[in-house]
């Protein structure tokens, strides 16, 4: 995967190891080591025969993911997003839906497809980062949401429902919500539960506490981040301090919560995200 994204999708090392929560150097080895293999073993680059698709499913949904994910959310630079990325990962989405219409690949075309529906609520006219609940959801693309929504239920008709759908069926029940205060946190913490089931992992771990402090309140949120950090999981992830430091904000906890936005802006590579989590500092 790594190689595909590096010498076909053309992403940075950078890029690709900030997805994968390693170093730009481990990345570089791994690609390396990839590449020896080919070479040594004679490897040879062809379509692969249609009874090869299933096996080799798996590992293109990730590199389509992890394709719009670096477009939908860069990891480092001037801008929020790369709308090049998040188009083509759509495209290929599409062409895998068409060529395989499994429920996985239903689920990976609706989950980026509600996130592209709220691209042009997601920044200012001048580029800065507006967070989803000051979204002005009525610049939100109908119908990307609604394609994507009858795509969810497809999937989850056909089944068996796996990561990429359990994702989408979160990010529709945040469209389906006229406004951030009617969100069903319920629900999210629900399918937040299926997907840790899904998928362990502390990323989800960190989106789970967020939704569980939208729920039952930021002290329940906090306490379930802090048992992260404990663990020494996403020390390093500049994310897990931003939300942190979100809960001790809205908990009235203003000296701890100056110090996580502080290693937040440390960690965070992104232009416009720097600047949000300065001015949330600036505001205390």
């Amino acid at each position: 995967m790594a190689l595909t994204l590096r010498e076909v999708c053309g992403l940075t090392t950078e890029a690709i190891a900030h997805a994968f929560l390693t170093s730009p150097a481990t990345l570089a080895q791994r690609i390396v080591r990839a590449k020896n293999k080919i070479r040594e073993a004679h490897l040879p680059y062809e379509v692969p025969a249609p009874t090869e698709l299933p096996e080799r499913l798996d590992a293109v949904l990730q590199v389509i993911y992890l394709v719009f994910n670096e477009g939908y959310y860069t990891s480092s630079g001037a801008t929020l997003t790369r709308p090049d990325l998040s188009a083509e990962a759509i495209r290929l989405g599409h062409l895998l839906a068409e060529l395989l219409p499994e429920a996985e690949v239903m689920g990976l075309l609706a989950l980026m497809l509600l996130h592209e529906a709220r691209r042009a609520a997601r920044t200012s006219a001048t580029g800065e980062l507006i967070p989803l609940e000051e979204q002005d959801r009525t610049k939100w693309h109908q119908a990307q949401i609604s394609e994507a929504t009858k795509l969810v239920q497809q999937a989850f008709r056909i089944g068996p429902v796996g990561v990429y759908t359990l994702q989408a069926a979160i990010a529709a029940v945040h469209a389906a919500a006229p406004d951030f205060t009617s969100t069903n946190w319920v629900e999210i913490v629900g399918l937040y539960d299926l997907l840790y089931q899904a998928t362990p992992s502390a990323i989800v771990e960190l989106n789970r506490a967020v939704a569980v402090a939208m729920r039952d309140g930021p002290q329940s949120g906090l306490a379930l981040l802090d048992a992260l950090f404990a663990r020494g999981d996403l020390t390093s992830y500049h994310l897990a301090y931003a939300a942190r430091a979100d809960l001790l904000r809205r908990l009235g906890q203003k000296s701890a919560a100056r110090s996580a936005y502080v290693e937040a802006i440390a960690l965070a590579q992104q232009e416009p995200e720097r600047r949000f989590l300065e001015r949330r500092l600036a505001e205390l």
